[in-house]
């Protein structure tokens, strides 16, 4: 900044542009990634931050937040409770225990084919 600009600012204004620059601190993430992609005659940058969340949630996050936990608990319960099921379907159809007389699923013969 050149000087005559500097010395324009009154105390009150430098205080409240301190406030303001130290207000845009990013502080410590446990994933802080940034770069730069040159594509062609033009430069991108990427900002890649992670880690825990320690704003206060209004309520309608904390509803979002209690909602997309529930999603995600609920998709990966699903897949693990399907993989042992298939697992465990795997382990019968190869004791040859027949559960059902003359039906099957196709499960054992298309991991036979594999």
């Amino acid at each position: 900044m050149p000087e005559h600009v500097q010395s324009s600012f009154s105390d009150a204004q430098l205080v409240h542009l301190k406030v303001a620059i130290g207000a845009r601190q990013w502080g410590k993430h446990a994933i802080d990634c940034r770069g730069v992609i040159k594509f062609f005659k033009y430069r991108y940058y990427f900002v890649l931050l992670a880690g825990r969340n320690r704003r206060e949630l209004s309520e309608k996050e904390q509803k979002i937040a209690a909602l997309s936990q529930v999603i995600t608990i609920s998709i990966f319960s699903l897949f693990v409770i399907t993989v042992f099921l298939v697992v465990i379907y795997l382990i019968k159809s190869a004791l040859g225990i027949d559960i059902f007389n003359s039906y099957s699923f196709g499960v054992w013969s298309w991991f036979k084919g594999e």
